[in-house]
């Protein structure tokens, strides 16, 4: 027996007997609640293992069929990837039948086939067989079930039930499965306990791998926990993968945290919504208009929401548009998913969707929806993870690592991968903890380039531009470097055609300016003080403050006072031969100073970890 990737689901009208079909392919009642037993209609989901005749298995979900239910038989119908649509030969096609394939097409169903139940009724009526046969052709003519396989069959006298199982084996080899590769993302579909092993949830898993003992996040709450056991079909499994019916037992999960609706996922991979962009199909026969309320049911969930339409004030009956839904209740969405909308009231299927971008906000102007409309588009056409990323990339600039995690909704091993192609190929570049698109690290690198040449402007005689000066990550500045924009020797940056000027006016007035304080030596001056006595150009001066203080040879200490390097190391000696801790005393007998200048070199030396004050003195480190 080989259990494969691949769900498929039955649509129709009530009563047509799609439960009692399932019953007789799978040997499973899928109606368990009391309930459906006592009025004889399926209420909520049912699941059945098909095997086939291969030993191959695939996973059966009986949906219901009354239009009070939808909700429920959207739930289900999320997750499948072929239909078997079933028509009863006594009724032929009913609202439901119609309603639920137009539903099946919202949700992307591509391939299935048509069972023309209950035959053993019209035996007695000739030519109503072949009328219904024809009548479903035509109904399913435009539709993905167009050419498909029909087969009349009985599942009272057990008629045909060996052709419909050869055609669903011919569906399932032309099917393409699912691929089990990915991050796990699994709505729940039923939450329950049991009894000395708590919380058990099932669903169908979409994409990914999950294992027992993995730690999950259930989302959109944020609550974590972990796989304590997994099952498929009632058989225990150490795995379980996407294309399956999973029941999994949480531990730290318990009952009243978990409910239909919510996901079970890889932890930091997928994030909750309240807005997300889309394309909408309009299949009902009046206008959708802007802000009008609906039903979304997405995955296992339903909630209410607002349609935004983003370039119309309504779509119409047939029509395609960009839109939002924004959301009055947080959900967990993924690119691509599929959607359905419901009106208000009454509650009619009325179109579905695709979510394109589940990470959205309300525009304001029409700029913002211009850039959504044309987000839209570009990712309409993205059809992998890496084309998306780089895309969205491209778009916003810079993304942080984490948020990448949510916009390739991967698992680590496959996000690594495509970061490596992307940055081997120039395209993006990793700055911190942040990816960088190549067009905006460019204008970063231009910006930083740009800097350094304003300031071998100003101060052409130095031999470049202090590091600490420069405001910027060394990521950024190594990348500059590494491509031949910047030079970087002895902490300093400059770029390549750089040579520093012999400044005889620069280099005259360091001299003067060093003169003139080695003068006061330990009678500091202020730098006002300092001008007032250089007398020497405005800009001059300015140039040489400034350059004398970014190569280190001057600083500025509290209360404005000015002091020189070689006077700063002369002070450190004089502090170490005072012993390990010095009172101010100390060092104003020492230098022969005064409080008033002494104390602004001690505060100083305390800023730059020198010494550190303990009471009334220093202790010198």
């Amino acid at each position: 027996m080989s259990e494969i990737s691949l769900v498929l689901g039955t649509a129709g009208h009530i009563d047509h007997g799609k439960t009692a079909l399932i019953n007789a392919l799978t040997g499973v009642n899928c109606d368990r609640l009391i309930e459906e037993k006592r009025r004889g209609i399926t209420i909520e989901l049912g699941f059945a293992p098909l095997k086939l005749d291969d030993g191959r298995v695939v996973s059966v979900i009986d949906v219901p069929g009354h239009e009070k239910f939808i909700r429920q038989m959207v739930a289900g119908a999320s997750g499948i990837d072929a239909a078997l649509l079933v028509v009863a030969a006594d009724e032929s096609i009913m609202p439901q039948t119609r309603e639920h394939l137009a539903i099946m097409e919202l949700l992307g169903v591509h391939d299935g086939l048509v069972a023309v139940t209950k035959i053993d009724r019209v035996k007695d009526e000739e030519g109503m067989l072949e009328l219904v046969i024809d009548d479903v052709r035509e109904f399913t003519r435009g539709t993905f079930l167009e050419g498909k396989a029909i087969v009349p069959v009985s599942s009272i006298t057990g008629e045909n039930l060996g052709e419909l199982r050869r055609e669903i084996t011919a569906l399932v080899d032309r099917v393409k499965i699912r691929p089990r590769s990915g991050a796990f993302f699994l709505p729940v579909d039923r939450a329950f306990v049991i009894s000395g092993f708590g919380t058990v949830v099932t669903g169908t898993a979409y994409h990914g791998t999950i294992q027992t003992g993995d730690r999950v996040e259930i989302l959109p709450s944020g609550r974590e926990g972990r796989i304590r056991t997994l099952q498929v079909h009632g058989q225990s499994v150490e795995s379980a993968y996407a294309g399956q019916r999973v029941a999994s037992n949480l531990a730290g999960i318990d009952i009243d945290e978990i409910s239909r609706g919510d996901v079970v996922c890889h932890k930091g991979v997928f994030k909750a919504t309240k807005c997300f962009e889309a394309v909408i199909r309009l299949i009902a026969n009046e206008p959708l208009k802007h802000w009008q309320r609906v039903h979304v049911c997405t995955g296992t969930s339903e909630v209410l929401a607002r349609v935004s339409l983003l370039d119309s004030k309504q779509i119409e009956p047939g029509q395609d548009s960009p839109a939002q839904l924004v959301l009055e209740e947080p959900v967990v969405c993924t690119f691509g998913q599929r959607f359905i909308l419901r009106f208000y009231s009454p509650l009619i299927t009325i179109g579905g969707g695709e979510v394109i971008y589940p990470y959205s906000y309300k525009p304001r102007g029409s700029g913002p929806r211009a850039k959504i409309i044309s987000r839209i588009e570009h990712l309409r056409e993205a059809k992998t993870p890496e084309s998306r990323f780089e895309y969205l990339i491209n778009e916003a600039g810079r993304i942080s690592k984490a948020e990448s995690l949510q916009l390739i909704q991967d698992t680590q091993k496959n996000i690594d991968a495509i970061i490596e192609r992307l940055t081997n190929a120039g395209k993006i570049f990793a700055l911190d903890n942040d990816y960088v698109s190549r067009k905006h690290c460019d204008e970063l690198v231009n910006a930083l380039t740009e800097t350094v040449r304003d300031y071998q402007t100003h101060y052409s005689s130095e031999a470049g531009m202090p590091v600490e000066s420069l405001n910027t990550s060394r990521s950024l500045l190594n990348l500059a470097v590494s491509s031949g924009l910047l030079v970087m020797e002895s902490n300093k940056v400059h770029t390549p055609d750089f040579v520093p000027e012999n400044d005889e006016a620069f280099n005259a007035g360091k001299q003067h300016i060093k003169d003139i304080c080695m003068s006061h030596k330990w009678q500091l001056i202020t730098l006002d003080e300092l001008k007032r006595e250089a007398a020497l150009p405005e800009k001059v001066f300015s140039k040489v403050i400034q350059g004398m203080r970014n190569a280190g040879e001057l600083a500025l200490i509290p209360e404005g006072f000015v002091l020189l390097s070689e006077l700063e190391g002369e002070m450190l000696e004089i502090l170490k031969g005072l012993g390990e801790k010095v009172t101010l005393a100390q060092v104003r007998d020492a230098t022969g100073s005064t409080r008033k200048f002494i104390l602004p070199i001690l505060e100083y030396f305390d800023s730059k970890g020198y010494t550190r004050r303990a009471g009334d003195y220093r202790v010198v480190l």
